[in-house]
C-alpha cells in the first residue's frame, strides 16, 4: 500500500526507540577514546600486538568516519557510491590516490563484494561495515594494525580480524558489566557523566506527551539490562521505567527484527539474569532477547488493532532502520548526528526558533566538539566527487550511505532534541521515490544534497 507523502507521529500507535546514540547521546570525544583503548589494550596485552597501538595522536581521530567498509583481505577501508564505486580508499591509515584506486579496483572502480552487502547488509568474514559510533574507533584501530603489520613484514593476507572480534567479546560480553572486566564498563560505571549526555527536559516532556497521547512506548536495545539501567537512570532519571510500556534488552539486533520465534524467544529477567524462554509475549514489562513476531502480537492486543502503526527510531542502518523497514513494514526515523554538522548552521529550526539549540540551553551539559562526525580525510557523508571515471573529469556521486537513507528511512533527524518541541501532529515530508533526495531530512537537509543552492532549505 502506498504511503502518504507526509509522516506524523500522531498517526502512529506505537513509538519504539533504540537506546545507544538514539535516546542516549554520548560525549563522543571521551567515548571514542575509551572504546579504542579497551580494544587496543586487549590486543597488546592478550594477543601480543605492538605497544605502539596504544598511542593515539589527536589528529588520528579524523580517520573515524561512519559508513566505511573494511576489506579484510587487502587491509583497505573504502567509501562507496550508491552503485558500489570506490570513491575514496585507504590502505591502513594511508589514503590512496586516484591512481592507486584505479590500479586496485580497475577502470570502473567497483568493489567486488558490493552485491553481497547492498540491499541485505549481510555479514561476511571478508568485510565489515562501520555503521555506528561504537564501531568507529575500531576502524582506526584496524587501520593502524594494518600499518604495523606492513612495517614488520610483507603481508599478503591479513588475519587480525579474529583478534579484533575477541577484543569486542572480552569487553562487551554479557557478564562484563557485573564482573567489571575489560575497560569500558568499569569506566562508564565509575564516571557516567564523563561519557553520557543527559536528556534535556524538553525531550523528557516529549516522551511524556507521547505517553499521555495514548502511544505505546517501546525501548529495544542490544545492550544488556544492567548497562541499560545505568544509562536510563542517568539520562532520564530513576523513574524511567514508567515511561516505557515494554523494555527489551539484549535484543541482538538486527536478528530481533528478522528471526522467527523459535530461533529467538523472549526471556524473563531476574536480577539481570536471563531465565526460561517464553512461548509467547502476554503482557507489557521488561524482557530479554525476543523477536518481532511475538512483540507484534502483543502490540495488536494492547492497541486493539490488527495492524498497529509502528515507528522505530534508531541510529544504525544495519541493525535498526533497514530491518525494521524491510522485514516489519515499520516507519523508521534515522537519528543521524552527521546531519548536525553537514546541514547549514545558517538555517533556523522553524519560523519561531531562530537560535541554535546550544544557545537556548536545550542540551544538558556542555556541547562537545563534533569532530567524530566529520572527517577531512573522508569528506561528506552524503556526496563525493570521483575523478577518472570513463575518461571524464570529476563527477559528483551520492554515497551508498546516502542512498540507504533515502531507501529505508521515513525521515532523518540529527537528534530527538530537534523534534521534541514540535506538536505531535507535525507533518514531516518523508523520503519518497521521485522526490528530491533531501526531502526527508529535518530540520534542514545536508547542504551537499541541495544542487546549486546557495540558500539552504529548511523543512517547515
Amino acid at each position: 500500500m502506498a504511503r502518504a507523502e507526509d509522516f506524523s507521529l500522531a498517526d502512529c500507535d506505537v513509538i519504539g526507540f533504540d537506546l545507544d546514540h538514539t535516546l542516549c547521546r554520548y560525549n563522543v570525544t571521551a567515548t571514542f577514546a575509551l572504546i579504542y583503548d579497551s580494544f587496543a589494550q586487549y590486543l597488546v596485552e592478550q594477543k601480543g600486538y605492538d605497544r605502539e597501538l596504544m598511542t593515539v595522536t589527536p589528529d588520528s581521530w579524523d580517520f573515524c568516519f561512519k559508513g566505511l567498509l573494511l576489506d579484510m583481505e587487502d587491509g583497505n577501508l573504502l567509501k562507496l557510491s550508491e552503485d558500489g564505486t570506490v570513491v575514496r580508499a585507504s590502505h591502513g591509515t594511508r589514503i590512496l590516490t586516484a591512481e592507486e584506486i584505479l590500479e586496485t579496483y580497475g577502470k570502473k572502480r567497483k568493489w567486488k563484494h558490493f552485491k553481497t552487502i547492498n540491499g541485505v547488509f549481510a555479514r561476511s568474514g571478508k568485510y565489515h561495515f562501520y555503521d555506528n559510533y561504537f564501531d568507529l574507533p575500531g576502524a582506526l584501530l584496524c587501520a593502524r594494525v594494518v600499518d604495523l603489520l606492513d612495517q614488520n613484514r610483507n603481508v599478503k593476507k591479513y588475519e587480525f580480524w579474529k583478534d579484533v572480534i575477541a577484543s569486542i567479546e572480552y569487553n562487551y560480553k554479557a557478564s562484563a558489566f557485573k564482573e567489571d572486566s575489560g575497560i569500558y564498563f568499569p569506566s562508564v560505571k565509575k564516571d557516567p557523566g564523563k561519557y553520557l549526555l543527559r536528556c534535556s527536559e524538553s525531550v523528557k516532556d516529549w516522551l511524556r506527551r507521547l505517553k499521555n497521547a495514548g502511544k505505546v512506548l517501546l525501548l529495544i536495545t542490544s545492550s544488556h539490562s544492567d548497562y541499560c539501567r545505568l544509562l536510563c537512570e542517568h539520562i532520564l532519571g530513576e523513574d524511567f521505567e514508567e515511561i516505557f510500556d515494554i523494555i527489551i534488552t539484549n535484543a541482538l539486533k538486527p536478528g530481533f527484527f528478522t528471526q522467527i520465534p523459535q530461533q529467538r524467544p523472549f526471556r524473563t529477567l531476574v536480577n539481570d539474569e536471563e531465565r526460561e524462554p517464553l512461548p509467547s509475549l502476554e503482557q507489557p514489562g521488561w524482557y530479554s532477547q525476543g523477536n518481532w513476531s511475538h512483540l507484534n502480537e502483543l502490540l495488536k492486543k494492547i492497541t486493539g488493532k490488527e495492524e498497529p502503526k509502528v515507528v522505530y527510531f534508531g541510529d544504525s542502518m544495519r541493525s535498526d532502520i533497514f530491518p525494521a523497514h524491510s522485514y516489519n513494514n515499520c516507519e523508521t526515523v534515522l537519528v543521524l548526528e552527521e546531519l548536525e554538522v553537514e546541514a547549514s548552521q545558517q538555517v533556523t529550526m522553524d519560523r519561531q526558533d531562530s537560535e541554535p539549540l546550544e544557545k537556548k540551553g536545550k542540551y544538558e551539559g556542555p556541547r562537545h566538539k563534533m569532530w567524530p562526525v566529520v572527517s577531512a580525510r573522508w569528506g561528506s557523508y552524503f556526496v563525493d566527487g570521483v575523478t577518472g571515471l570513463e575518461g571524464e573529469g570529476e563527477t559528483q556521486v551520492h554515497t551508498w550511505c546516502s542512498n540507504n537513507i533515502n531507501t529505508y528511512s521515513t525521515i532523518a533527524i540529527p537528534s530527538l532534541q530537534a523534534i521534541a518541541d514540535l506538536p505531535l501532529d507535525h507533518k514531516f515530508p518523508r523520503f519518497c521515490p521521485g522526490k528530491p533526495r533531501f526531502t526527508g531530512y529535518y530540520p534542514r537537509p545536508p547542504v551537499p544534497l541541495v544542487p546549486g543552492s546557495s540558500e539552504p532549505i529548511t523543512q517547515e
